[in-house]
This record gives structure tokens, C-alpha cells and sequence, in this order.
């Protein structure tokens, strides 16, 4: 039978300052520093001046002046938004890239057959930033129709006549086109742009006639006269432009299109991170100045975060593949 030899009690002492050092070491040691200790790039896979842009840049200049931190517009257009996109899928996934995108890439994969990234499985779902209706808008120079009934009257008396210029294949811009040419049976010309913004330059300037744009990105232009709000495609009338009428109100029932915009961050960023930054934009979306913002742009600040947000996402891409079905769009 063995026996266990009493701790010495120079060897009890020893163990005590051990342990007494251990429990005075762990509250010193450094903490990490918190989440971003460098500048966040926001990856908007538009060029200035589109509606995604002008959602980004109020949102995140004034999520910086809170957190006293700096977070860098990044604009990479082309392909409808799609080139973008797989930038952001590819980028680092260290909490330094967000990607913000749009209705465009819930359709995209539809239209094009070879994207580069999956938006379902490449990209971890963050947060909806806002959502807004379509508004059918003209050149007051070109088209002299102020109402819908009268501009449905001349595109149908002239059949291809008129164009309207969109954001690109794919985007909700030229489908909400192809859309309202299927409900209505008329024609017009689709021409694609490299985004909103040097579409909605060719629409002032005259180049083109018309366009289905998200009314965040036409309201300043509605406001000063340089285009004309004939209709916008929804249920109701939008905030901050009760005098616009719905599509429904102009004789075309049913004809709702909304152009929403949310943010991803790549697959594996981290999930602290992500929880940072939703907190963040949760804050944000909630203050005075962005709820100011939105209704000067035509929206109200959503609530969908996280997988929810995904599942909207997801249903969004079954919905604008039976739209690309039925209406027969191609990529032009």
C-alpha cells in the first residue's frame, strides 16, 4: 500500500505565489483593440451617381462621424453590377471589405450564365439598407407627356420611337422596362449604360428619352425640373413625393417594381465583426439624419438583418427569375 508524502511546505509556498502571480498577470494582459483599427472599403459595384451611391455615401460618412473611423467608397462598375461583385466575393475576409449591392444581383442570375460568385454562397448576408420604388421618368425636353395615360397614348401611336436608358443588363432598371412594355404591350428602345449615374447624365442631357430608375437616384433631379416624374411603380405614393402618382393610379394595375440595397461582407469574415457592423448600421439607420435623408430619397429605413435578410435575398432571386422568364429580357 503506497502513501502520498505531505507538500513541504516550501513547496506550498511555492505553489501559492505561482497562482497568485497567474491571477495577477491575466487582468493586465493587452486587450484586443476593437473593430476597425483601419479603414473599412465599401465596395459599391456602380459608378457615382447611381442609386446604390446614394445610399452608400450618407450611410457610411455618417456611421464614420460616429465611430470616428473612416470607411472608403470604393465604386467598381460594369457588367450590371456583376464585375463588382466578384471583386468583393474574392477580397480578403478580414472584416476590412463590405460589399453593398442591390436588386441587381438578385436578377443577375438569371441574365448572365457565367457570373464569377454565387450571392447566395459567396457572401455573408448583413443587413437591408433601404428600399424604394421605381419611378418612370422623362426628359421634359423630349417627351412632353405629363401624365401616364398621355405617355402610354404616344409610345403606342409611335411604336419604338422612344428609348429608355437603364443601369445595365440585368439590373432592375432594364428589367422594370421590360416589365411595363409586357403589361402594357408597347415598345421601346432598351439602351444599357455602365450604371444609373451615366444613364441618368444621357436622360438630362437628352440623349435618351426615358428611364425606370430607383427613385432614390432621380429625386434630386425630379425636385429641380430636369426630369419628370410620370409614375411610381407601387402600391402606394412615396415618402417626400405625395404629388407623384402610382402606376396603378395612371391605368396600369400591378406594375410595382422596388430597387432595395443591402450590404454582404465576403464568406468567413468574422462574426464579431459582422455584429459590430450591424449594430453600427442598426444605429445609423435609426438617427434623425438618415431617417431625414431616406424620406428625401423616397424610402423609410427597413428592419431585415443577418439570415433573414439572406432569405429575402434568395426569395428575391426565385422572384426575378420567373420576371426574366416571362418577359423573354436578353442581355442587349
Amino acid at each position: 500500500m503506497s502513501h502520498r508524502r505531505p507538500l513541504s511546505l516550501r513547496a506550498t509556498r511555492r505553489q501559492v505565489l505561482v497562482a497568485g502571480a497567474a491571477s495577477c498577470v491575466a487582468p493586465w494582459a493587452p486587450a484586443q483593440p476593437a473593430w476597425p483599427t483601419r479603414p473599412v472599403t465599401i465596395v459599391v459595384p456602380f459608378p457615382p451617381g447611381g442609386g446604390t451611391d446614394a445610399f452608400a455615401r450618407p450611410l457610411f460618412a455618417a456611421m464614420g462621424k460616429s465611430m470616428n473611423r473612416q470607411f472608403v467608397i470604393d465604386n467598381k462598375g460594369g457588367a450590371g453590377g456583376t464585375l463588382g461583385a466578384g471583386i468583393a466575393a474574392k477580397a480578403a475576409p478580414d472584416g476590412y471589405t463590405f460589399f453593398m449591392g442591390a436588386v441587381h444581383h438578385a436578377i443577375a442570375p438569371s441574365m448572365y450564365p457565367r457570373l464569377d460568385y454565387n450571392i447566395e454562397t459567396d457572401f455573408v448576408p448583413v443587413g437591408l439598407v433601404s428600399s424604394v420604388p421605381q419611378v418612370i421618368v422623362v426628359n421634359p425636353q423630349k417627351v412632353q407627356a405629363a401624365t401616364l395615360p398621355d405617355l402610354l397614348k404616344f409610345i403606342r401611336a409611335n411604336p419604338g420611337k422612344l428609348n429608355y436608358g437603364s443601369a445595365g443588363n440585368g439590373t432592375s432598371h432594364h428589367l422594370a422596362g421590360e416589365l411595363f412594355k409586357l403589361q402594357t404591350k408597347t415598345f421601346i428602345t432598351h439602351i444599357p449604360y455602365r450604371g444609373a449615374g451615366p444613364a441618368l447624365q444621357d436622360l438630362i442631357a437628352g440623349q435618351v428619352d426615358m428611364m425606370f430608375d430607383g427613385l432614390g437616384s432621380s429625386a434630386a433631379h425630379i425636385r429641380s425640373g430636369r426630369l419628370r416624374a410620370i409614375a411610381v411603380a407601387a402600391e402606394k405614393r412615396a415618402p417626400g413625393f405625395p404629388d407623384v402618382p402610382t402606376a396603378a393610379e395612371g391605368g396600369v394595375p400591378g406594375y410595382q417594381v422596388a430597387t432595395w440595397y443591402g450590404i454582404w461582407a465576403p464568406k468567413g469574415t468574422p462574426r464579431d465583426v459582422i455584429a459590430a457592423m450591424q449594430a453600427e448600421m442598426r444605429k445609423t439607420l435609426g438617427s434623425d439624419e438618415i431617417r431625414t435623408t431616406w424620406t428625401g430619397l423616397g424610402t423609410e429605413s427597413p428592419n431585415l438583418w443577418g439570415d433573414d435578410f439572406g432569405r429575402f435575398v434568395s426569395a428575391e432571386v426565385r422572384r426575378w427569375a420567373e420576371v426574366v422568364k416571362t418577359s423573354g429580357a436578353k442581355l442587349d
